[in-house]
């Protein structure tokens, strides 16, 4: 092979590597790798802390600490609070630590180690039993992974990727790192490209669920593909959809009401040195709520299950107390400076209401309805209305509850009634 065509090979490679889309593609495979074993790895620290602190690991069948002694879970709540806000506190005073994924879309800088000790801290708080979501900290891990990521190709002048494919791999990263916790790949992509990215395109939503797939194979490696909540074989009737017309739109306006009290909370957080006596309070608050109703803890998914297998009516007082005090917990821990997520609290929230309502509608239904899909269209309507996300809603309770082809009909009207009605109290804004 002579000096000429040696030459013209290695300036195609060289083409070939340094091409946007080549480096676009490369950078799906190995940040949906990362982001994988970054939710795995989450996941297992999870089960560590709630072994260590409640005596048990929560799966779908036995979700709350209900074997442990009531004055156990107090105290595990009241001390995780206090160490989770001592970190806090610290990474906030002392490192001013504030960083979050609009930012990094934006393009500030995330830093690396703050995030990670800020990510596990929120999983650790979650453990112990603390009343936030857990699904912000693998999404705020994606996106610093990402970041990351995209000055490494700068720094190694492989590929100058526009600012527009950054801000994708971000966003993509960061629902990625949510199909790798809930085993849910489409809701990492509508997460990323309904609620972050707002812009659903052919190159969005490849890129996204590309990456949300790879995560979630390797995050289903340590969680396995079971439903997070267990409703069953259901098989939603026509008939059903008469609830969902009535149901929905009350869903949406609590809903948009919880919306706004967690974007208030996020507002007025405490991120001075009184995190150290707020979040240890509302640590001791939710404790002591938990000592009698232990499903206030943790995500909500005690909650939402609870809410599904109900069977007699006599529950509806605790279900509508229960979605009273997850909500208002949940909106004053955040408050009090505990960084978290909403997502799978307003699940909770929306399924107690839906099957509290389940218990007028079941009887007139003449078996055509379960306490069960109540629940669930409950849950889907008040997450579309608080996230303003239809789409990641409905396809969220769908994978996570491995539901049928029956269900999109009255889930995703239920869904769009939420939005509309939610918009009206919300009037437009997001």
């Amino acid at each position: 092979m002579s000096k000429g065509v040696e030459n013209d090979i290695i300036i195609l490679m060289t083409k070939v590597i340094k091409n946007e889309t080549t480096i676009l593609a490369l950078s799906v495979v190995v940040l949906g790798i990362v982001t994988g074993v970054s939710s795995g790895l989450l996941s297992l620290f999870l089960d560590f802390v709630e072994q260590a602190f409640l005596g048990f690991v929560e799966n779908a069948a036995q979700p709350a600490a209900i074997g442990t002694f009531p004055v156990h879970r107090l105290l595990s709540v009241l001390i995780g609070g206090g160490i989770a806000a001592v970190i806090w506190s610290i990474l906030r005073t002392k490192f001013k630590y504030s960083s979050t994924i609009a930012k990094g879309l934006s393009g500030e800088k995330i830093p690396a180690w703050q995030t990670l000790v800020h990510v596990m801290t929120q999983i650790f708080y979650v453990g112990t039993g603390g009343s936030v979501g857990r699904e912000l900290a693998p999404r705020e891990a994606g996106a610093m992974f990402a970041q990351k990521w995209t000055t490494f190709l700068r720094k190694m002048n492989l590929t100058d990727l526009s600012n527009d494919d950054r801000k994708l791999l971000i966003a993509a990263a960061a629902g990625a790192g949510f199909a790798g916790v809930y085993i849910a790949p489409l809701t990492g992509m509508f997460f990323c490209v309904e609620i972050l990215l707002r812009k659903i395109t052919i190159r969005t939503v490849t890129v996204s669920l590309t990456m949300s797939v790879i995560a979630m194979l390797i995050g289903s490696m340590v969680k396995g593909l079971k439903p997070y909540y267990l409703v069953g074989d259901v098989k939603f009737s026509l008939l059903f959809m008469l609830f969902v017309l009535v149901v929905a739109p009350l869903c949406g306006v609590i809903g948009a009401l919880f919306r706004k009290a967690f974007k208030w909370a996020e507002a007025h957080q405490t991120r001075s040195k009184a995190i150290l006596w707020e979040l240890p309070l509302m640590a001791g608050l939710t404790g002591l709520i938990a000592m009698i109703f232990p499903q206030i803890m943790g995500n909500g998914r005690a909650l939402a299950q609870l809410s599904i297998n109900s069977v007699s009516s006599s529950l509806v007082p605790l279900l509508l107390l229960g979605a009273l005090a997850k909500g208002v917990v949940t909106v004053l821990t955040i408050r009090s400076g505990a960084a978290g997520g909403t997502l799978t609290p307003a699940i909770a929230i929306g399924a107690a209401l839906g099957a509290s309502a389940g218990f007028i509608f079941v009887p007139l239904a003449s078996g055509s309805a379960t306490i069960g899909e109540c629940a669930v269209l409950g849950a889907v309507a008040l997450l579309s209305a608080s996230q303003q996300a239809p789409l990641m809603a409905l396809f969220m309770m769908i994978e996570v509850s491995h539901l049928g082809y029956s269900a999109f009909l009255p889930l995703g009207l239920g869904a769009v009634l939420a939005v509309g009605t939610s918009r009206v109290i919300l009037k437009g804004r997001n």
